[in-house]
Order: structure tokens, then C-alpha cells, then sequence
């Protein structure tokens, strides 16, 4: 995916939450532990929920700051393909699990902090903070619900 605009950068999101949701729905079907089984069918209910609401700022964003241009930042922080099903969530256990899902949100994270670094449009740097923001919350969330799967 060719990423020039911060539209691309929204879609390409859709792409990985989308990806990642695929990825732990097809792992979970051949876990053999119970729990880390309950926790990929969560992280993938969790992960297309995220896949919608990131989704909905591209109907809903400001045109302006959806056209901005970030090619240029892209190059000094590239965007990693999706490599989700690279590691093994078959095999690992939930803390495992978490880890991995964690990993994968914070470099999503650390891509809209950069680009937010970057732009001086006030409605691309709010829309970047947003997204940043739903992005933290929802893997803070993810954690502490895979935490309570771990107290059972």
C-alpha cells in the first residue's frame, strides 16, 4: 500500500486491525490451551471493533486533515508491512499472547506519535491524537480484560 496522505495512514490501520483480527481468529481455532483460546477470540472481537472505529474517522474526519500529505515523514518512519501471523499465536501461551498484541498497537502508536510530530495542521494533528488516543485507550482496555481472563 502506497501511503502518501494521512487518509492511507487511517486505511492502512483499518488494514492491520483487520489483519491482526484475521490472524488471531485463525490461530485461536488451533491453540490447544483453553484460556489463551479465550483470550485470541477476544483480542479478535476487540480487534474488529477497533477495525470500525478507526473505519468511521475515515467517513468522518475533516477532508483537510485526511488530505494531509506525510509521504515525506513515512520514509523516516516506515510503515512495517502486516507481519501479525508471523508469530506463532497457536502456540503461545495468554501472556505470550498479550505481548505480541501489545508489540503490534504500540509500533500503531508510535507511528501517529511520530506524525504528529510532524504536521502543523491544527484538524490533521487533532485527528492524529484521536486516533493515538482511541489506539491507547483500547489496548489498555485489551490488557486488563486479558488480566482478568488470567485471574480465573
Amino acid at each position: 500500500m502506497q501511503i502518501e496522505t494521512i487518509k492511507d495512514v487511517l486505511s492502512w490501520t483499518v488494514d492491520f486491525h483487520k489483519n491482526l483480527k484475521e490472524c488471531v481468529t485463525h490461530c485461536s481455532k488451533q491453540n490447544q490451551d483453553e484460556r489463551a483460546r479465550m483470550i485470541l477470540n477476544y483480542v479478535s472481537g476487540h480487534e474488529a471493533s477497533l477495525e470500525r472505529m478507526v473505519e468511521g474517522f475515515l467517513s468522518t474526519a475533516n477532508r483537510n486533515a485526511l488530505d494531509t500529505w506525510c509521504y515525506d515523514y513515512i520514509g523516516k518512519h516506515p510503515i512495517v508491512e502486516h507481519g501479525h501471523c508471523d508469530s506463532p499465536f497457536k502456540e503461545l501461551d495468554t501472556d505470550h499472547i498479550m505481548e505480541k498484541v501489545v508489540n503490534h498497537h504500540e509500533q500503531v502508536i508510535e507511528l501517529y506519535e511520530h506524525l504528529y510530530s510532524r504536521v502543523d495542521i491544527d484538524s490533521a494533528k487533532e485527528l492524529l491524537e484521536t486516533v493515538k488516543n482511541v489506539e491507547e485507550n483500547e489496548i489498555k482496555r485489551m490488557v486488563q480484560t486479558a488480566n482478568r481472563f488470567s485471574d480465573m
